[in-house]
């Protein structure tokens, strides 16, 4: 006897969309990340839990920012899996730069399974205070009406 599978059509189309392992808990969802300011420079952490730090890819073009990362998998032939749920493959994220970021001197570390990256504040973007300058010549406003009197 078949079964009814009414959402058969759908997985089948998901899979050749997404891959084969979309909606599985292998496939990664997003790199969760935090993103704040700290005096003259932005600081981001990007997770990346058991990443081998020479597959990380960090790079700037056309002020967006690229972060790519491969997990790879490490098959065991000589034992039973009974579960297999940690996901191996690429990790991908972009994120847009505006122009108060310095990219010629972006910094990057990983430790403990997180990505930190240091972006500083670009010079023309920082505060910075403006000198007023005074002239000793004294304006004399005069109303219309002190003008009328004269």
């Amino acid at each position: 006897m078949l079964r009814f599978d009414p959402f058969r059509d759908l997985d089948r189309l998901t899979e050749q969309v997404l891959g084969a392992q979309a909606g599985s808990p292998r496939a990664p969802r997003f790199m969760p990340m935090d993103l704040y300011r700290s005096g003259d420079h932005y600081v981001l952490h990007a997770d990346l839990p058991g990443i081998d730090p020479g597959s990380i890819d960090l790079s700037v073009d056309g002020g967006t920012l690229s972060i790519r990362a491969e997990r790879t998998a490490r098959p065991d032939e000589s034992v039973q899996w009974l579960a297999s749920e940690r996901f191996s493959g690429r990790y991908m994220r972009q994120l847009s730069l505006g122009d108060d970021v310095d990219s010629t001197h972006i910094e990057a570390t990983y430790h403990n399974g997180v990505l930190m990256v240091r972006l500083p504040v670009a010079e023309r973007a920082k505060p910075r205070r403006i000198e007023v300058s005074a002239s000793d010549d004294r304006a004399v406003i005069e109303s219309s009406q002190q003008a009328a009197n004269h």
